[in-house]
């Protein structure tokens, strides 16, 4: 794992994007994070998916740029999905109540599938 974050954007659908992220997202990835994401929903698609495999940590910052960007795709009338996210994340989520805005898959497909129905 690189502790710099790194998003890689596609789009398998004409309105989803999918960045899988590789990295942390800590006080230095998170700026980044939200910098890409929010440049990937201004371009359109507005509905992304960020693929969380590849993340080794999500702290206090990393939340506030995933919150930021759920709050950005809803504004462009879309949607943030997260996939894979590490168990850490997930009991973060749960413990500020972010679980409730955010829906969790298990995989980037789950979550593909879950937004289009294919």
């Amino acid at each position: 794992m690189t502790h710099t974050l790194q998003l890689a954007l596609r789009r398998p659908h004409s309105h989803l994007t999918i960045a899988t992220l590789t990295g942390d997202i800590d006080m230095h990835g998170a700026p980044v994070l939200r910098a890409q994401a929010l440049e990937a929903i201004q371009q359109g698609p507005p509905h992304v998916v960020l693929d969380l495999t590849r993340v080794g940590f999500c702290d206090s910052s990393g939340l506030s740029a995933l919150i930021g960007i759920w709050h950005a795709a809803r504004a462009a009338g879309g949607s943030l999905s997260l996939a894979g996210a590490p168990d850490r994340l997930i009991r973060m989520l749960a413990l500020t109540g972010v679980d409730s805005l955010l829906t969790v898959h298990a995989t980037a497909d789950d979550a593909v599938t879950a937004m289009t129905g294919s």
